[in-house]
């Protein structure tokens, strides 16, 4: 007799159905899982034995044999441990009920426990579009599944409280759907503790209007990772599919919150120097996503910018453009999201104090040359605005008069993405940084006096086709702060301020 269970199983962002199905024979005992599982999958054999005998349970000695379906899909991870073992149990004769509308995922130790499993959240949702009533989670997993409306999550902690239920004995209540209210967002950061640095702060008001990226630029003490930890807290409220999003990618990566169903904050990424482009971007046999997905519509800071491999710091110029990162492998390719707010700040050289008002810089000629390149050209093309923050003076560090706060920065941010959600209707565009070139005319229309005051720039700062595009979308959000619908002259001069950075620093290299 041949038992059938359903489970779920995951490829890249996408979950997808798996069917368990058991056989067993009298002959000498074995048990083999076939349908290309790997390393712990096939472990689960061990576990599904040792578990079924230590919640009370005798395992029959028989030859048994698990398929997991289709079986040229690679299935990875313990997820597929409580269904082998509700497949086992049914063939045992120790359940006799219907399962057919079920679907069952987690993992077993050695005791019967059901421990935390990953992607809880994208599998749920599938399994609801797959018709699934009932579906079967570790019991610490269940809020995550509750997330998704008009299916059954089942919260289970062992497995005798599964099979009591199953038998009808000790009926286990679903875990109530959890409506996700519009939640005050609190950050440990305001931008009401940053003293001076009005041109920094106008800047990354700019940024978060627009959805724009920043290169911070000066020397030690000056306040580029205290402006960049704070800019979270000026951003708009997430919308209902930006949540549902970025807690996919959460979920697989097996962060989500155990209190939290979804991520309702902007995520905030600042990953070590140190890590590897894989670490970046996404990798392993079967890739998990990287910090540049898990930052996915909230904000990647990257804090002492040249000190990064330079192929880590290449590999996100494609991500930056395309708002994906695809990863491929042997057996398939993965795409994971990853539209984001990038946010780099550096010193303008080894010493710190190249271009210091007050300290003299120890660097020579070459050796700042040498730091500056390791930012190539095409990566500084990416960064829409750069902003060179000052030292403070002593004066603006030892007033007592409170800056401004950050809700009332974020306020004039929500008025103007109002008017960009509006402008974007039914294009798909979530801010002024993703107008694509189909539309960037259209979207930015400017008078005579704007158009010839570009055209000067363009000729004589050398920019580049991407660079212009860049200057032409930030000079957009400018406008819109300023209530104008047509760009003008003046939004122009601001945008090109925030591109000239280079030219003292590079020398004009983009």
């Amino acid at each position: 007799m041949v038992v059938n269970v359903e489970s779920m199983g995951l490829l890249g962002m996408e979950a997808f159905p798996v069917k368990v199905e058991t056989d067993g024979e009298n002959c000498l005992p074995s048990f083999d899982i076939v349908g290309l599982p790997d390393a712990s999958v096939k472990e689960s054999k061990d576990r599904v034995r040792s578990a079924i005998r230590n919640s009370g349970f005798d395992f029959v000695s028989c030859g048994i044999i698990v398929n997991l379906a289709p079986a040229d899909v690679k299935k990875v991870g313990s997820v597929y441990d409580l269904p082998i073992l509700v497949s086992i149990m049914c063939l045992f004769g120790y359940l006799k009920c219907d399962i057919s509308d079920s679907a069952f995922i987690g993992e077993l130790s050695l005791s019967g426990e059901i421990r935390h499993v990953n992607g809880v959240l994208p599998m749920a949702i599938e399994a609801k579009k797959r018709g699934i009533k009932n579906f079967y989670v570790p019991a610490i997993n269940s809020r995550e599944g509750a997330a998704v409306s008009g299916i059954n999550i089942i919260p289970v902690r062992n497995v005798r409280e599964l099979v009591d239920h199953l038998r009808g004995k000790r009926i286990i209540a679903p875990q109530p759907h959890i409506l996700q209210e519009k939640i005050q967002q609190k950050y440990n950061f305001d931008f009401s503790d940053v003293k001076g640095q009005f041109e920094a702060k106008r800047a990354l008001e700019i940024a978060a209007c627009g959805g724009h990226n920043v290169l911070l630029i000066g020397s030690p003490g000056t306040g580029k990772s205290m402006l960049a930890k704070r800019l979270p807290s000026i951003l708009p409220d997430m919308t209902f599919d930006e949540i549902i999003e970025t807690s996919k990618i959460h979920s697989i990566a097996g962060i989500l919150p155990d209190e939290n169903s979804l991520v309702t904050e902007r995520p905030f990424r600042s990953p070590h120097h140190t890590i590897s482009p894989a670490g970046l971007t996404g990798g392993g046999t079967i890739p998990h996503p990287g910090e540049i997905s898990l930052a996915h519509n909230g904000v990647l800071f990257l804090d002492e910018f040249p000190e990064f491999s330079r192929n880590t710091m290449e590999i996100l110029r494609q991500p930056i453009e395309d708002g994906a990162v695809t990863i491929s492998r042997v057996n398939a390719s993965f795409t994971y999201p990853c539209s984001i707010m990038l946010i780099c700040a550096m010193n303008p050289c080894p010493c710190g104090y190249f271009g210091h008002p007050r300290r003299a810089c120890t660097c020579s000629q070459k050796a700042v040359s040498q730091y500056l390149s390791r930012i190539s050209g095409p990566l500084l093309d990416r960064l829409d605005i750069h902003v060179e923050v000052p030292p403070v003076e002593f004066e603006e560090l030892s007033s007592e008069e409170k800056a401004e706060s950050s809700n009332e920065i974020k306020s004039r941010v929500d008025r103007i993405r109002a008017v960009q959600n509006e402008r974007f209707k039914g294009t798909g565009i979530t801010c002024n940084a993703r107008i694509t070139p189909m539309l960037l005319n259209d979207m930015c229309p400017m008078d005579d006096s704007a158009k010839q005051t570009i055209r000067d720039s363009f000729e004589k700062l050398g920019l580049s086709a991407r660079a212009y595009d860049r200057l032409l979308k930030v000079a957009r959000t400018i406008a819109d702060m300023d209530g104008s619908e047509v760009i003008k002259k003046v939004h122009i001069f601001e945008a090109i301020q925030y591109r000239t950075l280079d030219r003292k620093y590079w020398g004009g290299r983009s």
